[in-house]
């Protein structure tokens, strides 16, 4: 075998011709001069349609490929600019890089699934590249790839909501299978004409195919549903409502704090604040057995717990509505709409303002709440996928824009992850 066809297979180029190889001492790189076969030549970098030259373009250019041995290695060849019938004049295709890319294909799909598998101190030490280019490469990826498969093909049952990605109520609307687990689509926003996008996309025909929604009780959600899939079952996540009731049961427990002797006050002689003792606080004590699940207590707080019940039992009783109104989606079904229905009359005449309050809410919101109920669906997948995005949300720190980060999270939680140059998952 030639030396320039080892090179040639050693580099994993397809459709080129490796013209020679120099070793560059000053720079302490190798660089490999190449051209496209005859049959690759004068094509859009765009569209890949077969184009007339317009120019030379800049002249001879370098391409980053993966390092040979403890090397840096570059591609060069000319870069010639064609006139596309469809996009005007653009650089001429060639078929080791994407667009408008400084690195391979190879270089490219490497770093991405490093991206997705490593730290960020890890792709950046073995690449040899700043973070934000690892941005840049991930969202090419991520464009191709969309561009070969469609994320959205036989969506039935879907899960909607948002996640903040940075300070400044910046926020990241995500949407997943329930049926897959996948995550399907996201994008920067938290309003109506951000979750319009997904349905655009989506398409009318698609839309009613959708059989069941699952969200919380945001009403930008709630109208954009009912616009574009009116015939779907929309279903409150029953996380959130739960997390109304401790919401309700902390105005509560902090209503009682306020009333106990021995809050916490500012000492008269040196103006700092001294710690609360006594009744205050115990109910300060009691915080997270309040909040926390009966069969997760511990001994402890199953003690402070049982000395709420015998000193407040105003307090108490709200303990008691959080975990009726949890038990409810404990029993689903017919059975937890009787014990809707019982809760709602209960709260309703328990004199708590903060639980009458949560009850009206739950009126308003019942029929989903019943949807929720009769199919068993939540929002508990969408939560683990949200969770898993403010992972990345850490490792993206330093990303110049959102969609780097949109990019990031369709390619480690959509389903279609970059292979490694040269390797192939099985089929089967």
């Amino acid at each position: 075998m030639r030396n320039l066809s080892v090179w040639q297979r050693l580099l994993g180029l397809t459709r080129t011709v490796v013209e020679g190889v120099e070793l560059d001492e000053q720079a302490g790189v190798i660089v490999v001069a190449v051209r496209p076969s005859k049959g690759a030549t004068r094509r859009c970098g765009r569209c890949g349609r077969r184009a007339g030259l317009y120019d030379r373009g800049q002249g001879r250019r370098r391409w980053r490929t993966l390092d040979v041995g403890e090397l840096r290695c570059y591609l060069e060849a000319d870069a010639p600019r064609v006139r596309c019938s469809n996009h005007g004049v653009t650089a001429a295709e060639v078929p080791w890089a994407r667009h408008g890319a400084g690195h391979t294909r190879a270089f490219d799909d490497t770093v991405a699934w490093l991206a997705v598998q490593c730290s960020k101190s890890a792709v950046v030490e073995l690449m040899r590249i700043a973070w934000r280019s690892v941005g840049a490469i991930v969202t090419r990826v991520q464009a191709d790839i969309d561009a070969t498969v469609d994320r959205l093909a036989g969506l039935s049952r879907i899960g909607i909501d948002e996640i903040s990605y940075k300070r400044g109520h910046r926020y990241i609307t995500v949407v997943v299978d329930h049926d897959s687990g996948r995550l399907v689509w996201a994008a920067p926003g938290r309003d109506e004409a951000t979750l319009r996008g997904f349905f655009d996309l989506l398409g009318t025909e698609r839309c009613t195919a959708v059989t069941h929604v699952s969200a919380d009780a945001a009403e930008w959600v709630a109208k954009v549903v009912a616009q574009r899939c009116p015939q779907a079952l929309r279903c409150a996540d029953p996380f959130h409502v739960v997390a109304w009731a401790t919401d309700a049961l902390d105005v509560v427990r902090r209503e009682a704090w306020n009333a106990a002797s021995g809050r916490r006050r500012v000492h008269t002689a040196t103006g700092r604040p001294q710690a609360a003792t006594g009744m205050a606080r115990s109910i300060k004590r009691a915080r997270y057995p309040l909040w926390k699940n009966p069969e997760n207590l511990t001994v402890n707080q199953a003690a402070r717990l049982a000395w709420i019940a015998k000193t407040d039992p105003r307090l108490y009783r709200a303990y008691l509505l959080k975990e009726g109104l949890r038990h409810v989606f404990v029993v689903k079904g017919e059975a937890g709409k009787e014990a809707l229905d019982a809760w709602i009359a209960w709260a309703r005449r328990c004199r708590i303002p903060a639980f009458v309050e949560l009850q009206r809410k739950i009126v308003k919101h019942r029929e989903t709440i019943d949807a929720a109920l009769d199919c068993g669906l939540s929002n508990a997948l969408i939560e683990s996928t949200n969770t898993k995005i403010r992972l990345l949300t850490r490792i993206a720190f330093g990303f110049r824009s959102p969609q780097a980060l949109v990019a990031l999270a369709l390619l480690a939680l959509g389903g279609y992850r970059p292979d490694l140059p040269g390797r192939r998952r099985p089929t089967h």
